[in-house]
């Protein structure tokens, strides 16, 4: 237990500055390994992981400690063309760089029951545009009123018409105690009780004040800070030789209120995170390679201040306040639910290598009609392809590492700013693309 709590202590430790997005904010995997196969790994026990993958795999993974870190750069652009009333511009996000740790421990207390721990991390609506992309005399300011001017500040104006650079970060860590037991020597059940943290922080909205039902609590607060709690269970069988199955639900994971920002997030400042559950098969194709199967699904849509649509927006400027930002059914993202299918290979090249491949594709969660909002958040990545490998040391440790290149993905549509523009006049369309690689390593050994 008390190797338990340094793994849980590691991980707070690296808590600032995450980021993760491939599956929306969720990462495309949990654990190197299962990162080098494409996230696949529901049917599959071959690390300490699966508190967040399938927590039924823990009682077939032995003693064992894992830790990782995964360098993860995500490059995103956005642009507005074809206004003429002289908002067009275009921003990267400065902040290229992240660093996502990852710990996993268990323990037998007997040949049919374990004990563990997965720390692990959500995260990727982290953007950092710089501002004045805008300049003053726009119809982004000064504003009296919808139709006249979005920001009573003068000066230059970031892509939202807003003052300074434009952002928000957004940080998810989950800690994951894990309990698996077989009912017989080939199945097994588990459970997670689910502890989230989270962090966050905006900037550069000062022109959604006005769309809000707390207007000094939009922007540029600082950072702040959610505890909560969900559960995940997990069913695992080895159905044959060859043939092994996997099925996992997680709960929302239901989190304070950002008291800081309870004027954007709908209710109040609400964020949970969403319940999601996957299945996955893994079949031994030959005796040295494995061909896994696994289907993902989040469901974004259910978490207000991300699945309702930025259109209330419009509701609450014509007078409706629950619309509005931070009200009951307050305007969010407009995030879909996303489903995600993922396949992998492992091969056992030889007695100390293992190789690994994958390929995942999801649906994009944004819709061309919530695209301004998602200049924030442009979460549009839907295919990515990763390799990777493990390396047995004499000593019996593991090595293992892998490389993950997501393909850059973009999503056009109409200017929101169009709602508010005078006859005859556009705020054109807007463009948000991502594209992203990531590189990690990890270490781990049977105890």
């Amino acid at each position: 237990m008390r190797k338990l709590a340094i793994c849980a202590a590691l991980a707070a430790t690296f808590a600032p500055g995450l980021a993760s997005a491939t599956d929306g904010y969720f990462a495309d995997g949990y654990g190197i390994k299962s990162k080098g196969r494409a996230g696949t790994g529901t049917a599959m026990a071959t690390d300490a992981f699966g508190g967040a993958n399938n927590p039924a795999s823990m009682v077939f993974v032995g003693n064992r400690i894992d830790f990782g870190v995964d360098l993860f750069s995500p490059r995103r652009e956005s642009a507005r063309t074809g206004s003429t009333i002289g908002i067009d511009g275009q921003a990267e996000s400065d902040s290229n760089y992240f660093l996502i740790p990852e710990f996993g421990y268990n323990k037998m207390i007997n040949p049919n029951l374990s004990l563990g721990i997965t720390v692990y991390a959500n995260g990727g609506m982290n953007t950092d545009y710089p501002g004045g992309q805008i300049p003053s005399g726009t119809a982004c300011g000064p504003a009296t009123g919808p139709g006249t001017g979005f920001n009573p500040a003068p000066g230059a104006y970031n892509l939202l018409c807003g003052n300074g650079s434009l952002g928000v970060d957004l940080m998810q860590l989950i800690f994951a105690p894990t309990l698996a037991y077989k009912i017989t020597p080939n199945h097994a059940f588990g459970i997670s009780p689910l502890i989230g943290y989270q962090r966050f922080a905006a900037e550069g909205l000062q022109a959604f004040a006005g769309f809000s039902t707390s207007p000094a609590n939009v922007t540029n607060q600082g950072h702040d800070t959610a505890w909560g709690y969900g559960a995940r269970i997990g069913w695992f069988g080895q159905l044959s030789e060859s043939l092994s199955a996997g099925a996992a639900y997680s709960t929302k994971i239901y989190m304070q209120e950002f008291d800081k920002y309870k004027g954007l997030f709908a209710e109040q400042g609400g964020f949970d995170m969403p319940e999601n559950y996957n299945v996955g098969v893994a079949f031994k194709a030959t005796p040295k390679l494995t061909v896994l199967a696994d289907y993902r699904r989040i469901n974004y849509n259910d978490v207000p201040s991300v699945g309702n649509p930025s259109a209330g927006l419009l509701q609450c400027a014509g007078g409706n306040q629950a619309y509005c930002l931070g009200g009951a059914t307050g305007a969010g993202f407009g995030w879909q639910n996303v489903n995600v299918y993922k396949i992998g290979f492992e091969y056992q090249y030889s007695g100390e290598i293992t190789l690994r491949a994958g390929y995942s594709h999801n649906d994009n969660p944004i819709r061309a009609q919530d695209v301004t909002i998602n200049i924030l958040a442009p979460g549009v990545i839907e295919d990515h392809v990763t390799l990777g490998f493990t390396y047995k040391t004499k000593s019996g440790g593991e090595l293992t590492m892998f490389y993950m290149h997501a393909f850059e993905n973009s999503v056009t549509g109409p200017s929101f700013f169009n709602n508010f523009t005078p006859p005859g006049a556009t705020a054109g369309t807007e463009t948000i693309k991502m594209y992203q690689n990531s590189i990690g390593i990890a270490y781990g050994w049977r105890m």
